[in-house]
């Protein structure tokens, strides 16, 4: 094998980041001809100019900085139109594109750092190749679409569990509390770091969701206690949640029962049968070094665990794909890549009340990001199970 050179590791940055910036070139493109794109991004903005004017955030209202062709609340925490203030200096025309660029900058570094260090250098092509191909799958591009920041959250958890964590940075799980701090939704890393032995660093990351929503309460308390009393505990404050493209466990019990009032119930009792592989899983791989399928677990069973999990928070599927072709299963990476490039989703008949009028053909399709990611739990779990009782030898093989 030839010796990788710091020459193909900088050209295929170099490759990978043309592609951000192109994205950014269509952002401008996208701004001057007045094209509506970004409605999440808009609100994003919406809410930290909101929160600089002592405008109520949470409200039943349109929020005032809204483009009229956005008709959306503010759905994340307090602390997020915080962290949004530096979005309150761009154009709303603009930060399409500027939300764009970052997000696909974030991408490529989930991808690096799933790569091991020899393959970026030897492979100029790997980021760029792997950069451009993400942007097929429905996830990534509608993420890109709405102007959502899920590629971005990925990055930051991403840095912090494989990266700053496991370089022992004093810094370790401030990403993980931050990126909670916008959407809940990563919370789910805190136990994972708690499961797998960095203490430290998981009480870090909860006591920077904790710090950031306390600031927020002593800016905003009504605001704050506002959310926090009625947004955060409930599902729907986001939209139906028996929609198609609410892809967890809790939306596929409210489309086979009809918005049944036991269905939340009923998802989180699945949830917790299905915690019990999944934890045992994480640990098992961490602890015989394999970090980057343990976070890959966590993060698979928390789209699963949530109350809503819009399809374009799958992104996680892009850091699974790169793993797979790094441990040479291209069939296995060629089925996942085919499952979230093709598109079931979209094409799926859904609104209104259609999905409860499927039947089991097109409920496992409009099923088929929950049911792949619990089988593929479920399968490792039971592939772990049979190489343990093989002895040590056979798993490190495996």
């Amino acid at each position: 094998m030839p010796k990788p050179r710091p020459a193909d590791a900088r050209t295929g940055w170099v490759l990978a980041g043309a592609i951000a910036v192109a994205m950014l070139a269509l952002g401008v493109v996208a701004w001057l001809a007045h094209w509506h794109l970004g409605a999440d991004s808009a609100v994003y903005r919406a809410g930290a100019v909101a929160l600089l004017k002592g405008e109520p955030i949470y409200t039943r209202d349109v929020l005032t900085a809204l483009p009229d062709w956005v008709r959306l609340p503010f759905t994340y925490t307090p602390a997020a139109a915080l962290l949004f203030l530096p979005l309150a200096l761009v154009p709303t025309g603009l930060l399409w594109g500027v939300i764009g660029f970052l997000s696909v900058a974030g991408l490529t570094v989930v991808i690096a750092v799933v790569l091991s260090p020899s393959e970026r250098s030897r492979l100029a092509w790997a980021l760029p190749v792997g950069t451009a191909s993400a942007l097929v799958l429905e996830p990534v591009w509608k993420t890109l679409f709405l102007g959502q920041i899920n590629l971005i959250l990925m990055a930051l958890v991403v840095l912090d569990v494989l990266v700053l964590s496991a370089r022992g940075s004093r810094w370790a799980g401030v990403l993980v509390g931050v990126a909670a701090a916008v959407k809940l939704t990563p919370l789910i890393f805190v136990p994972h770091l708690f499961f797998t032995g960095r203490w430290k660093d998981g009480l870090r990351a909860l006591g920077t969701f904790v710090a950031l929503e306390a600031v927020m309460f002593a800016v905003i308390p009504v605001d704050a206690a506002r959310f926090w009393r009625d947004s955060a505990t409930d599902p729907s404050r986001v939209g139906s949640v028996h929609w198609i493209f609410n892809q967890s466990l809790n939306g596929m019990v409210n489309r086979a029962s009809q918005l049944a009032p036991w269905s939340l119930a009923v998802a989180v009792a699945i949830a917790a049968v299905l915690a019990v592989p999944a934890v045992w899983l994480v640990v098992r791989l961490h602890r015989r070094g394999e970090s980057v399928a343990a976070l890959l677990v966590t993060a698979f069973y928390g789209l699963l665990f949530s109350p809503v999990s819009w399809s374009h928070h799958w992104v996680w599927a892009v850091p699974l794909i790169v793993l797979l072709l790094v441990k040479g299963r291209r069939i296995a990476a060629g089925a996942v890549f085919a499952l979230f490039a093709a598109q079931i989703v979209m094409v799926v008949p859904n609104g209104g009340d259609i999905e409860f009028r499927w039947g089991l053909g097109t409920a496992v399709l409009g099923n088929i990001y929950v049911l792949a990611a619990a089988a593929g739990i479920l399968g490792l779990a039971v592939r772990e199970l049979r190489l343990t009782r093989r002895g040590p030898a056979r798993v490190a093989r495996a």
